[in-house]
């Protein structure tokens, strides 16, 4: 992958990491009313999500 692609899909990733960390998004993982929190196991993933996103990209080869 040449140097500006990957730049670009980082730069989409990092977009991506901001939305799903926005306080809208975050609220609707808040406390129900039967007080179930979906909270953290939603933080764990997004952000197991983002890195594991960046590591793929970062790892990738270029192809021939």
């Amino acid at each position: 992958m040449n140097a500006p692609r990957r730049k670009e899909r980082l730069v989409a990733l990092i977009v991506l990491a901001a939305l799903l960390f926005s306080p809208p998004l975050v609220l609707i993982a808040a406390p129900s009313a039967d007080g179930i929190s979906r909270l953290v196991p939603y933080v764990f993933l997004a952000w197991g999500a983002v890195i594991g996103l960046m590591a793929w990209l970062m790892e990738r080869r270029d192809e021939d």
